[in-house]
Order: C-alpha cells, then sequence, then structure tokens
C-alpha cells in the first residue's frame, strides 16, 4: 500500500492540501468538472443550466428540457505527472410529467504504480483508478423554484492487496447522495440562488475497516446574476464551499502525557481511546448525520485550557486557545466568475478561487485566477478552462477541454 499513499497525497495536493479537506477520504470527488465552470473560477450551485447540474446542483435540472450529452477531458496535476485523467460524462433527458433524468459517470485514471513491499523491495506493477456513477432527477416545484436529488455509487481501486501486515484488497465500494434546491428571481428579478449538498454518506474504508474516512460531504452555496440582451449576455456568479466534516486531532486534554489509555467509562486499557474522565483524546471524526452539524464549531470546540496536547501555542500563563470562530471561517473556500455572451454564439470568461485551507492561491495570499471561452453552434458546444497560479503548485496551468451536444 505504500504506492497507494503516495497516490492519495498527489491527489490532496491537487484538489487542495489544506487540513480541512485532508480529514475526509474520496477528496477527487470535490473536483469540479466542466471547461465552462473551470474558466468562472469554478462556480456552478447557482447556474445549473446544463447537463452539469448533475454534479453541481441537481435542482438546476428542474428548469430544463431537452437533451443533452456532456464531456469533460483533462489532465489532472500536469505538473506531477503526465498518467493522471479525468474524465467526466453527463446526461439529462425531459421525460413529460415525470421531469427531468439524468446523471454522470466520472473516471479519474491514475495510471500505473509499481508495487513495493514495507522494506521498498519492488513487487510489480498494477493500476489504480477512481470511478462514480450518479442518477439525478429534478423538477420544478413553481415557476421560480426546483428541487433535485443525486444517488450515486463510488468506486476506488487503488491497488489489489495489501502489502505485509495489512489484509484485504485495496479498494472500496459506498454510496452517497446529494441534495439541492434553486431559487429564481431571489430578492431581485435576475438573481438567483442555489445550495447543494454533495457526498452525504457512511465512512470509507480500505483494508482496515478501524481507519475509515468520512465522505467528503460538501456544501456549495452560490449567486448567479444574469443580465443583458438579445446579442449582448452577462453573467457573474459567486459560491461558497464549506465541508461538512467534523475532525479532532490527538489531545492530551488532561495533561497527562499519554493519549487516550482509557475506555470510555474510565477503565484503564493500553488501547483506550479516552481519557480517565471519559473525555475522548485520540483523533476522530463525526459520523456524517452529527458531522454536518459539528462541522461548523469542531474547531471552535477545540478550545480549552491545556498547553500540554501540543495543539496551539501557550500563552504566558501556560494555556492554549487551540480554536476560535476565525478558523472556522478559514475553513471557507470562495469561487467568483464572470462570463460574457455574444450572440449566443461565443463567450469569453474569468473567475477567481481563493481557496486559503487548500493553498490554492497566488503568492499564498492572493486568489487564483482562471480564464476561458466557449463556442455554441447548431447544439454543438465547445468550452475550454485554464487554472493558472504559482509556478510549481499541483494545479498551474491546469486545463479543461469540454464538449456539449444538444439534441
Amino acid at each position: 500500500m505504500k504506492n497507494s499513499v503516495i497516490i492519495l497525497t498527489l491527489l490532496l495536493l491537487g484538489i487542495t492540501a489544506g487540513f480541512a479537506q485532508s480529514e475526509a477520504g474520496a477528496v477527487w470527488l470535490l473536483i469540479n468538472p466542466g471547461a465552462r465552470s473551470a474558466g468562472m473560477g469554478e462556480v456552478g450551485a447557482a447556474i445549473a443550466d446544463d447537463a452539469y447540474a448533475t454534479f453541481y446542483n441537481p435542482a438546476g435540472l428542474g428548469f430544463l428540457t431537452g437533451r443533452e450529452l456532456a464531456l469533460t477531458h483533462t489532465n489532472w496535476l500536469p505538473n506531477l505527472a503526465n498518467d493522471i485523467y479525468y474524465e467526466f460524462l453527463g446526461y439529462r433527458h425531459f421525460v413529460k410529467n415525470v421531469g427531468m433524468l439524468g446523471g454522470h459517470i466520472i473516471l479519474l485514471n491514475l495510471g500505473e504504480q509499481e508495487r513495493t513491499d514495507e522494506y521498498g523491495n519492488p513487487l510489480g506493477t498494477f493500476s489504480s483508478f477512481m470511478m462514480a456513477m450518479t442518477g439525478s432527477y429534478g423538477t420544478a416545484l413553481s415557476r421560480t423554484s426546483s428541487i433535485g436529488v443525486n444517488v450515486k455509487m463510488v468506486h476506488q481501486h487503488l491497488t489489489d492487496q495489501g502489502a505485509g501486515a495489512e489484509k484485504g484488497k485495496g479498494a472500496s465500494t459506498n454510496f452517497a447522495f446529494d441534495v439541492g434546491y434553486l431559487k429564481r428571481q431571489f430578492l431581485l428579478r435576475d438573481l438567483t440562488f442555489g445550495v447543494a449538498i454533495a457526498n452525504i454518506g457512511p465512512k470509507i474504508a480500505f483494508i482496515d475497516v478501524a481507519q475509515a474516512d468520512p465522505m467528503p460531504t460538501n456544501l456549495k452555496l452560490g449567486f448567479n446574476y444574469t443580465f443583458g440582451g438579445e446579442y449582448n449576455k452577462v453573467t457573474i456568479a459567486y459560491d461558497v464551499n464549506k465541508l461538512l466534516v467534523a475532525s479532532y486531532p490527538d489531545r492530551d486534554i488532561d495533561g497527562d502525557g499519554l493519549i487516550g489509555h482509557y475506555d470510555e467509562n474510565g477503565h484503564y486499557t493500553s488501547a483506550g481511546e479516552f481519557n480517565e474522565d471519559g473525555k475522548m483524546e485520540a483523533a476522530h471524526t463525526d459520523d456524517w448525520y452529527i458531522g454536518i452539524f459539528t462541522s461548523w464549531v469542531d474547531d471552535w470546540l477545540l478550545l480549552h485550557d491545556s498547553a500540554a496536547d501540543g495543539i496551539g501555542e501557550a500563552d504566558k500563563d501556560g494555556d492554549t486557545k487551540d480554536g476560535s470562530f476565525t478558523n472556522e471561517l478559514e475553513k471557507l473556500t470562495h469561487n467568483f466568475g464572470i462570463e460574457y455572451w455574444y450572440s449566443d454564439l461565443f463567450a469569453i470568461r474569468m473567475g477567481f478561487i481563493y481557496d486559503k485551507p487548500g493553498h490554492i492561491l497566488v503568492n499564498d495570499k492572493w486568489p487564483v485566477p482562471t480564464f476561458g471561452a466557449g463556442l455554441r453552434y447548431a447544439g454543438l458546444g465547445f468550452d475550454f478552462g485554464y487554472t493558472a497560479g504559482d509556478a510549481g503548485h499541483p494545479r498551474q496551468n491546469t486545463m479543461l477541454f469540454s464538449l456539449d451536444i444538444n439534441f
């Protein structure tokens, strides 16, 4: 499993290297598809007006008719590897008196890896990939509001077997779902509000169930303001994202120099995760149905007076303030995009990504710019998206190519 860990590390670096996001498993599910969105700073929660609504916000399907096929291709993390590819295939189909049905398939091909044992001896090669298959449904509640839902199967294949003492196969299959809501004419005639919660489901385990990681449950909330006339149209969009995963590191809360060593009833045991007072000291995460609430305050809840836990910095009195509400706000990621269409034939786009926890920043403080363009003719569409960034960053020079077919 040594090389599998390396693969996951690369994915974490490419999607987001921040502590908050690395608390979850299957973080590749947070990769945003579509060259149109890529050119607009990866917004999408309140736009959701094409087949990519099956990913960004299934509620957007409720306002659509007809049929559409969408494809996206990109060489993911081009600065780290040349054989990691991300593929997206989406489809939507309107059924009268039923609503809009659709779905998508995501394939992340990690290429061929070298297998080694726990001593570093070569054992041959193996292939790794990740795949998600999603079914979508959206319907309008009224002339200005709609809801949608996704059901997905997530399969992750890291390796065929573990190494050394590890038993079982390095693969997992899980199920999750998404929910979304879209409101047009929100406060203003041309303003749309969208919200979606993605990847709601149980924890993900590979070889060791005890080391299962939470699904990357993510809240995406956005606004979209579109204005213009017959030949010129401008869209301004903004999204904010919050990972709904509550995670707590190892903490020596009682300052006895030990992490845990007691069970929840205060009885000593070398494998215990609690302290003598019954408080959890070992690193852990909340289940998803709890985490969607506690993730807003998990860092804040780390506030306690113990300089011995190794978290935070002690003040002159020896006390620490390990968490704060300000830290909670810093876990948010922000996306901003603007798009200009001329006569529904040609579009130019630009945007910004501000992801402090993921270190997706320019000079570690400025938003990362994105650019893009699109063409539409006779039901066919081609889009290109480009993400800039600091030299050497895994996300620098990422290019997405998309093809849309309406029929």
